[in-house]
């Protein structure tokens, strides 16, 4: 569904306030559509302000069995889907449909016009759209976060026009393209007929008027530049992350907002140590004699080399937890999680005649030890 006919009415909650509970979608329907209007009191008083037991004047009724007309569109999967493929033709092609105009553009001015005390400007202001940055990190850096300066391409408001897209000292003329409505009514032959669909025009691009292009601009309203913004980068991000800075996307047109910069975080791998979450992995390898001993290691973490105590009779695979040393919790920095050090002991595949012969005898002495304990 069309995301400005998403705002028409709330279903399922209590009555619909298009309506007051009269329409077929309040009956039992599941779908859930979000209320048009920014003030429910005025989209109360639209309803009732062209119902035929309240308002007299000619011409209320029609407009208000177009209101119910569209609705039903809206509301009536089968129905919305022959709008949205052949526009209002579709509707018109099938039976009992009604010939009733554009429901999206009907409940768009009727809304707008009660807002605005008027018929609503088709020279409205378009949004900018958002801007997106890939920001490449080394491990580190993610782990504790870091300032960055980066450089990103936008669309600026124009200077010589101030954004208008018209050249300075002209006046704009209605659009001949679309006779200044801002649509224009394309026509396709089908197997069911000739269905006809209201579109924006080109030539004008919705607004109705033709100006003389701005030299700068080419009448766009914006021109690309390069700007240089610093970020702070948050401890804990990880590849994935997108940091949201407002307003710093591409400019609007005709005084529309400007969007806002997302920046993609890629974290680079590190060579020793893994990240789990908050937690960083790292694999050391001892020797089966320091296993059985016991001994202390020099590992690596984030915060540098750290001294960690191998405790004697280590089994292989054995995990130790060094507290505290793993990666800064999202804006929580103060909190971290933990360094993994998973022990791997290394026996080896060769002995000289020496270490042989002092294995046997520790064998020997294994042996002994079993046998006088089974008595």
């Amino acid at each position: 569904m069309r995301q400005d006919v998403a705002k028409h009415a709330k279903v399922g909650q209590g009555r619909c306030q298009a309506c007051l509970g009269r329409c077929k979608a309040c009956r039992g329907r599941p779908r859930t559509l979000t209320s048009m209007p920014k003030d429910v009191a005025t989209y109360r008083k639209l309803a009732r302000s062209y119902h035929p037991d309240v308002n007299k004047e000619p011409g209320a009724e029609q407009k208000f069995k177009d209101i119910s007309n569209a609705y039903e569109v809206l509301s009536d999967d089968e129905k919305r889907s022959l709008y949205d493929r052949y526009g209002e033709a579709g509707l018109k092609a099938g039976p009992g449909f009604n010939d009733f105009s554009n429901p999206f553009d009907l409940f768009e001015s009727l809304f707008e016009g009660i807002n605005q005390g008027g018929r609503p400007s088709r020279n409205r202001a378009v949004d900018g759209q958002d801007e997106y940055y890939n920001l490449v990190l080394n491990f580190k850096e993610a782990v504790f976060g870091v300032e960055k300066e980066i450089e990103i391409s936008r669309l600026e408001s124009c200077g010589t026009c101030n954004g208008s897209g018209a050249k300075p000292g002209t006046n704009p003329s209605k659009c001949s393209t679309c006779g200044g409505q801002g649509q224009v009514v394309s026509s396709a032959r089908t197997p069911l007929g000739v269905f006809q669909q209201v579109m924006t025009c080109s030539s004008c691009g919705g607004t109705g008027e033709i100006s003389t292009p701005c030299n700068t601009c080419s009448g766009d309203g914006r021109v690309r530049r390069t700007k240089r913004i610093s970020l702070k980068v948050p401890a804990g991000v990880d590849s994935g992350s997108r940091l949201r800075v407002r307003n710093e996307g591409n400019a609007g047109r005709r005084g529309g907002a400007p969007g806002d910069l997302f920046v993609i975080i890629e974290v680079m791998p590190d060579p020793v140590l893994k990240r789990d979450d908050t937690n960083i992995l790292y694999t050391c390898k001892v020797s089966y004699i320091d296993a059985i001993l016991g001994t202390t290691i020099k590992v690596p973490t984030v915060d540098g080399v750290v001294d960690l105590k191998i405790p004697a009779g280590t089994q292989p695979n054995t995990t130790l937890v060094m507290a505290k040393k793993g990666v800064p919790l999202l804006n929580k920095s103060n909190m971290r999680g933990d360094q993994l050090v998973r022990v791997q002991i290394e026996i080896p595949k060769r002995l000289s005649s020496d270490e042989r012969k002092l294995i046997e005898e520790l064998a020997d002495l294994s042996k002994g030890k079993t046998a006088s304990s089974r008595r």
